[in-house]
């Protein structure tokens, strides 16, 4: 990945705090004039700040000094010690996921998981996991489906729910749109972003038929008493405002061996994760006894997120 569009970049924050009216599209598209122009006209951005290259591009030795930078960056801001990962997929590992929909009973108590775990900002509230309920003699009726309902009064009767989430596609149509590269399938399967790449055009967002892909229209709000402090490069680290974010399998955990927060957190047992590529996991389990299915499916975008019923 070495064409012109991945020569410089300028992220959200310094978009913000730099005060030269000169965002990262106009940066991109501007050239090297700009970056001229913004160093010497600004004084407050650093030549490693806009020179920074795409995550995959980075050498070793530049890895440690980004994330050093973003280190001290969240120390100044949030007041703690937050330790940015950058731990790589493991071999021999394909991550998918099944959800069992005779089981859940629409609490969201994935969805708050989800959003403690992985950073979001808190208001506006930012929720990568929408939880939708659908009528049981309808079946599978997105068009009829409601996502507003009222979870005091779950599981409602003659009713059952359907959460959705990135859905980790093989063929991701996300991937295919941005102009920049800024995300990607990793070889666990996770698709990631760069957010210090992603220059806030939103191609993604209209790409992907999940809705999965959330925006930072302004700055996100997160109190620095609610900062998750287990952070990846390629997950759940603050982001800046003006970039687009997702699920990511909880990847700051599930490549460290354990379960994604919104697992963790089910009362009913609903959602089951584990290696693809393992014939003695929960999930392979699930794939060869139980009647699954992918939502939209027909559009071949492959997912790796499954749902089924139990009994």
């Amino acid at each position: 990945m070495t064409d012109s569009k991945h020569t410089f970049h300028l992220d959200s924050n310094q978009q913000a705090s730099s005060g030269c009216g000169l965002d990262r599209r106009d940066f991109l598209g501007a050239g090297v004039a700009a970056v001229a122009t913004a160093l010497t006209g600004c004084g407050t951005l650093s030549k490693e700040e806009f020179l920074q290259h795409n995550f995959q591009e980075l050498t070793k030795e530049e890895v440690l000094s980004v994330i050093a930078r973003l280190e001290k960056e969240y120390k100044a801001k949030y007041g703690k010690d937050v330790k940015v990962g950058t731990t790589p997929a493991m071999p021999g590992v394909i991550f998918g996921y099944a959800l069992d929909l005779s089981r859940c009973i629409g609490c969201r108590r994935c969805v708050h998981a989800c959003v403690k775990e992985n950073n979001q900002s808190r208001s506006p509230e930012v929720q990568w996991i929408r939880v939708l309920q659908l009528d049981k003699e309808e079946g599978v009726n997105l068009q009829h489906a409601d996502q507003y309902y009222n979870p005091a009064e779950v599981p409602e009767e003659g009713h059952f729910y359907m959460p959705v989430q990135c859905q980790q596609c093989k063929k991701p149509p996300c991937v295919k749109v941005c102009p920049v590269g800024a995300t990607w399938r990793e070889k666990d399967g996770i698709t990631v972003v760069d957010y210090n790449w992603c220059i806030g055009c939103r191609y993604c967002m209209a790409a992907c038929p999940y809705g999965a892909r959330h925006f930072n229209w302004g700055e996100p709000n997160l109190p620095p008493d609610q900062v998750n402090t287990d952070t990846h490069y390629l997950g759940n680290r603050p982001r800046p405002k003006g970039v687009v974010e997702k699920c990511t399998f909880c990847v700051q955990r599930t490549r460290k061996g354990l379960y994604p927060a919104c697992v963790e957190i089910c009362p009913t047992g609903s959602r089951k994760f584990g290696n693809l590529l393992d014939k003695t996991s929960e999930i392979r389990y699930v794939l060869e006894n139980k009647r699954v299915f992918k939502l939209k499916e027909e559009l071949n975008t492959q997912p790796n997120f499954f749902y089924f019923y139990g009994v």
